[in-house]
Protein backbone atom coordinates (compact mmCIF):
# COMPACT_ATOMS: atom_id res chain seq x y z
CA UNK A 1 0.00 0.00 0.00
CA UNK A 2 1.62 3.15 -0.83
CA UNK A 3 0.75 6.44 0.64
CA UNK A 4 1.17 9.96 -0.61
CA UNK A 5 1.71 12.94 0.89
CA UNK A 6 -1.37 14.41 -0.19
CA UNK A 7 -3.57 10.97 1.09
CA UNK A 8 -1.69 11.36 4.77
CA UNK A 9 -3.43 14.73 5.43
CA UNK A 10 -6.19 14.79 3.41
CA UNK A 11 -8.38 17.58 4.70
CA UNK A 12 -5.41 18.97 6.87
CA UNK A 13 -4.50 22.18 5.30
CA UNK A 14 -0.80 23.14 6.01
CA UNK A 15 -0.12 26.44 7.50
CA UNK A 16 -0.30 29.57 4.69
CA UNK A 17 3.10 31.60 5.03
CA UNK A 18 2.93 34.89 3.94
CA UNK A 19 5.50 37.55 3.15
CA UNK A 20 3.99 38.95 6.35
CA UNK A 21 5.45 36.10 7.95
CA UNK A 22 8.53 36.34 6.44
CA UNK A 23 9.22 39.93 7.20
CA UNK A 24 8.25 39.38 10.73
CA UNK A 25 11.12 36.29 11.08
CA UNK A 26 13.58 38.46 9.42
CA UNK A 27 13.25 41.13 11.63
CA UNK A 28 13.46 38.85 14.57
CA UNK A 29 16.55 37.22 13.13
CA UNK A 30 18.10 40.91 12.44
CA UNK A 31 17.22 41.65 16.59
CA UNK A 32 18.89 38.47 17.60
CA UNK A 33 22.06 39.04 15.25
CA UNK A 34 22.20 42.80 16.60
CA UNK A 35 22.03 41.61 20.06
CA UNK A 36 25.24 39.32 19.25
CA UNK A 37 27.48 41.68 17.57
CA UNK A 38 26.50 44.23 20.55
CA UNK A 39 27.59 41.55 22.82
CA UNK A 40 30.86 40.63 21.33
CA UNK A 41 31.68 44.77 20.21
CA UNK A 42 30.79 46.25 23.05
CA UNK A 43 33.04 44.47 25.74
CA UNK A 44 35.78 43.51 26.52
CA UNK A 45 37.01 39.37 26.71
CA UNK A 46 36.02 38.05 28.68
CA UNK A 47 32.75 39.71 28.76
CA UNK A 48 32.37 39.97 25.10
CA UNK A 49 31.63 35.99 25.12
CA UNK A 50 29.65 36.48 27.82
CA UNK A 51 27.29 39.09 26.00
CA UNK A 52 27.63 37.57 23.15
CA UNK A 53 26.33 34.60 23.36
CA UNK A 54 24.14 35.16 26.50
CA UNK A 55 22.41 38.52 25.26
CA UNK A 56 20.90 36.68 21.84
CA UNK A 57 20.28 34.10 24.37
CA UNK A 58 18.46 35.47 26.60
CA UNK A 59 15.97 37.58 23.52
CA UNK A 60 15.46 33.91 22.03
CA UNK A 61 14.71 32.44 25.09
CA UNK A 62 12.05 35.19 26.09
CA UNK A 63 10.70 35.08 22.32
CA UNK A 64 10.28 31.15 22.54
CA UNK A 65 8.35 31.46 26.13
CA UNK A 66 5.96 34.19 25.44
CA UNK A 67 5.66 35.78 21.86
CA UNK A 68 6.61 32.51 18.91
CA UNK A 69 3.43 30.26 17.54
CA UNK A 70 4.12 27.86 19.64
CA UNK A 71 4.66 29.92 22.60
CA UNK A 72 5.77 28.02 26.52
CA UNK A 73 3.36 30.87 28.13
CA UNK A 74 -0.17 32.25 26.84
CA UNK A 75 -0.53 35.14 27.39
CA UNK A 76 -2.87 38.25 26.70
CA UNK A 77 -1.91 39.88 23.52
CA UNK A 78 -0.84 42.76 25.41
CA UNK A 79 1.76 41.09 27.14
CA UNK A 80 3.26 39.61 23.42
CA UNK A 81 3.08 42.42 21.59
CA UNK A 82 5.01 44.47 24.90
CA UNK A 83 7.16 41.83 25.09
CA UNK A 84 7.98 41.53 21.43
CA UNK A 85 8.57 45.06 21.53
CA UNK A 86 11.03 45.18 24.30
CA UNK A 87 13.04 42.30 22.28
CA UNK A 88 13.41 45.13 19.02
CA UNK A 89 13.57 47.75 21.50
CA UNK A 90 16.49 46.31 23.10
CA UNK A 91 18.26 45.66 19.89
CA UNK A 92 17.56 49.23 18.53
CA UNK A 93 19.50 50.49 22.00
CA UNK A 94 22.20 47.95 21.00
CA UNK A 95 22.94 49.81 17.73
CA UNK A 96 22.92 53.06 19.89
CA UNK A 97 25.42 51.66 22.21
CA UNK A 98 27.62 50.82 19.25
CA UNK A 99 27.59 54.50 17.61
CA UNK A 100 24.90 53.44 15.18
CA UNK A 101 21.94 55.21 15.96
CA UNK A 102 20.25 55.92 12.69
CA UNK A 103 20.87 51.66 12.58
CA UNK A 104 19.25 51.34 15.09
CA UNK A 105 16.61 53.67 14.61
CA UNK A 106 15.92 52.31 11.40
CA UNK A 107 15.76 49.01 12.73
CA UNK A 108 13.46 49.84 15.27
CA UNK A 109 10.74 51.51 13.32
CA UNK A 110 11.09 48.80 10.40
CA UNK A 111 10.52 46.14 13.41
CA UNK A 112 7.86 47.72 15.17
CA UNK A 113 6.00 48.30 11.79
CA UNK A 114 5.74 44.81 10.92
CA UNK A 115 5.35 43.40 14.47
CA UNK A 116 2.14 45.98 14.02
CA UNK A 117 1.09 44.69 11.26
CA UNK A 118 1.81 41.40 11.96
CA UNK A 119 -0.48 41.76 15.74
CA UNK A 120 -3.17 43.24 13.52
CA UNK A 121 -3.33 40.77 11.41
CA UNK A 122 -3.44 38.11 14.30
CA UNK A 123 -6.18 40.26 16.44
CA UNK A 124 -8.58 40.12 13.12
CA UNK A 125 -8.45 36.40 12.67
Amino acid sequence: MSHNASEATAGVRPPRITVLDILRFASELVAIASLAVWGFAAWDFPWNIVFGLGAPALAILVWALFVSPKAVFSVHPFIRALVELLVFLSATVAWWALGQPWLGLGIGVVSVVIGVLHGRRELAA
